[in-house]
């Protein structure tokens, strides 16, 4: 309809429909609303009217002068946001401000009254609607988030989450309408498409229903991209080979869940293969892939050994660390040098590794009947583990000497030397044999107990030569695997920690420990027999350090509910004291490694402590999930730990009431006696 109604009339009729250009309205001075419209409300309606039309009319009255005669314009009674959506139009040149406008005309009402009528006087559309309308027209008209989202004024984003909702399980859209779920928990289940699982995880819910536990459910059976497969694979290989990224639309999933953890698996296997075909190719026997390394494997490893470097080589390596020097001189990072001068360093710096390698090197024995494990680094990185030897291959790998004859330990015969029932007793029998031949074993085992008794006081004389001995007993066991090549009954016992929590041992703390050992590991000689030799050419802090490393490999402080042992406990904390340890450096408060797996209550009080009263009031009102996340972003770098992992302060000293030369001594009889302080 093109007519347009004269603008000026003496006596305008009420309850019409007329046409007025969009230049001849104003907003009326008693339209109820004085909270103005919000950008993205504008926005929305002249989407709405461009692709659509006017659906409602505008209800106006006529603008008069003081004395009733009409000034041509009209005041919009109801419909302002229109009639600024329309404006909006006519600025972006859409449409002329010469612009039809389909208007009620009504002189009859009170327009404060209308205006206030069309505000209040309406029942909105349930969101669960509104959801299940945008899949209808994503579903039957084939439009997608972008014409979706210009037909109605708002983001592509904010269409596919709508567009998400409305792919809920039709039962969980339901029970959203009858109020049985709220629409932070729809969403949670929105994190899929499977109506089968959603339905499933409704059903398994009980009186918790926070968003954080239904999302943690929908996803248990998935694998977070920033797991170390999902790293290692990639998130564009994965989807290539068919599988499936789930992605959350209403919240932070740092890079979404690879839903099929099987594919996963396999893709990761396979290239961890390929890898392990390349390190084979070094000349190993073997080399196994696995995604996990295998601690049971029950292998004894070999390392490397020192090889000197050729006189080039050291010559060499003299003169690019000497480049290296004047290169890097005056900076302190890479980000800060001219692009040739930081390309030229990494190229030194690469060559120096290169020459710094022919330092080690494993012996071709070892090589040809050993082998490596391939395995996944916690943080998605590729991890090879050489110089595994199997049972069966050990003696081809490091053949032991054979014995010298006359070895008094070693029979010549082989044959046992305890008589059998009916010969002569032993004393006979030793005074009859030959020069040269063994002695019995009761005589053996005789002297052997005394020359034991000797050792130990001896030893205990002597702390220095003790130190040695506990030394390489340690390390012959952790090292070699050998218990038999010290002769000190002490035994250490490593603890896996792995059962204990989850994915401990692919931290990068677990990576440093790995490290000091594997440090220490290339420095041993190759034979056990060799191994006292080597702790007595240490230097002492060198000797001390191997002791301490070989003690910390024993260190077990875990907290088990079947397992009581508070004397230990004690003596853990008492350890930790001494240590200063500080947990600090390499754990930090986050929604998986803490604050998700506590109650609100617990990360209420974390952030008290950490941060402020204040800061836990702003979140104390917060629902669980976002809670957690709030907390983990507050107590980022401070410092706080939980409880069970902060250092005791240390006790104050205590005034002694014994000197320690009086606690105790030694008699001239050998027997020691101890001085008693009194109560």
């Amino acid at each position: 309809m093109n007519a347009v109604t004269e603008t000026v009339a003496a006596e305008p009729v009420s309850g019409v429909e007329i046409f007025v250009p969009l230049a001849k309205l104003k907003k009326s001075p008693r339209n109820a609303r004085k909270v103005p419209h919000g950008e993205a409300a504008i926005e929305a309606l002249a989407a709405s009217i461009q692709h659509k039309g006017l659906i409602q009319n505008l209800v106006v009255e006529p603008e008069t002068k003081e004395d009733g005669t009409p000034t041509g314009y009209y005041l919009v009674t109801a419909g302002e946001g229109r009639r600024l959506a329309m404006l909006l139009r006519a600025k972006r040149k859409q449409i002329r401000k010469s612009e039809p406008v389909r208007c009620w005309l009504d002189t009859a009402n009170d327009p404060s009254e209308i205006s206030l009528d069309e505000n209040v006087t309406r029942t909105p559309m349930h969101p669960a609607d509104q959801f299940e309308r945008f899949a209808e027209l994503s579903n039957d008209k084939g439009w997608g988030a972008q014409e979706i989202g210009a037909r109605f004024g708002v983001s592509a984003g904010v269409v596919k989450q709508r567009l998400r909702l409305g792919a809920v399980s039709p039962k969980l859209l339901q029970v959203y309408r009858e109020d049985g779920l709220t629409l932070d928990q729809l969403m949670a289940f929105a994190i899929t498409e499977d109506h089968a699982r959603q339905e499933q995880v409704f059903e398994g819910l009980h009186h918790n229903r926070e968003p954080w536990i239904i999302r943690r459910d929908m996803t248990a059976a998935n694998v977070p991209a920033d797991d170390r497969r999902a790293v290692f694979i990639g998130a564009d290989a994965y989807v290539e080979a068919g599988g499936n990224i789930i992605r959350d639309l209403f919240s932070e999933d740092r890079g979404g869940f690879f839903e099929d953890v099987g594919l996963l698996d396999m893709l990761a296997a396979e290239k961890l293969r390929d890898i392990a075909s390349e390190v084979q190719a070094e000349g190993w026997k073997w080399a196994e892939a696995h995604i996990d390394y295998p601690h049971a494997h029950g292998m004894r490893r070999f390392y490397p050994q020192p090889i000197a470097l050729s006189d080039e080589d050291e010559a060499r390596l003299d003169a690019l660390s000497a480049e290296y020097d004047t290169l890097a001189d005056g900076y302190s990072s890479y980000d800060e040098m001219p692009e040739d001068v930081a390309a030229k360093l990494e190229a030194v710096s690469d060559e120096i590794d290169t020459i710094s390698a022919k330092r080690s090197a494993y012996d071709a024995n070892v090589i040809a009947h050993g082998g490596a494990f391939v395995v996944l680094h916690h943080d998605g990185s590729v991890r090879v583990e050489r110089g595994f030897v199997r049972l069966e291959d050990e003696a081809l790998a490091d053949p032991q000497p054979e014995p010298e004859e006359g070895d008094a330990t070693v029979p010549e015969t082989g044959k046992d030397e305890r008589p059998e029932d009916g010969d002569e007793d032993v004393q006979d029998v030793e005074e009859e044999e030959e020069p040269g031949k063994p002695i019995s074993d009761s005589l053996t085992r005789d002297l052997s107990a005394h020359r034991t008794l000797a050792l130990r006081v001896a030893l205990a004389d002597q702390p220095d030569t003790a130190l040695i001995a506990l030394t390489h007993t340690l390390t012959a066991q952790l090292f070699y695997s050998y218990a038999e090549a010290g002769c000190l009954e002490v035994r250490p016992t490593v603890t896996p920690l792995g059962s204990h929590a989850d994915g401990i041992e692919d931290t990068p703390l677990a990576a440093r420990a790995s490290a000091q050992h594997e440090a220490w590991a290339e420095r041993m000689p190759r034979d056990v027999a060799d191994l006292w030799d080597f702790i007595v050419g240490l230097a002492d802090e060198k000797r001390i350090a191997l002791l301490a490393h070989c003690a910390a490999r024993t260190v077990n402080a875990l907290r088990l509910p079947w397992d009581r042992k508070p004397r230990s406990l004690q003596t853990a904390n008492r350890l930790a004291t001494e240590l200063a340890l500080d947990v600090a450096r390499d754990w930090t408060p986050t929604v998986d490694s803490y604050l998700g797996r506590v109650t609100k209550a617990h990360i209420v009080e974390a952030v008290a402590e950490g941060v402020s009263e204040d800061a836990a009031r702003r979140i104390a009102d917060m629902k669980k999930l976002d809670m957690a996340q709030a907390a983990e972003q507050l107590l980022a770098g401070t410092g706080w730990l939980p409880a069970i992992l902060r250092t005791p302060e240390p006790e104050a000293e205590q005034p002694a009431t014994v000197e320690a030369e009086d606690a105790g001594t030694v008699g001239e009889d050998g027997e020691a006696s101890f001085a008693v302080a009194a109560e």
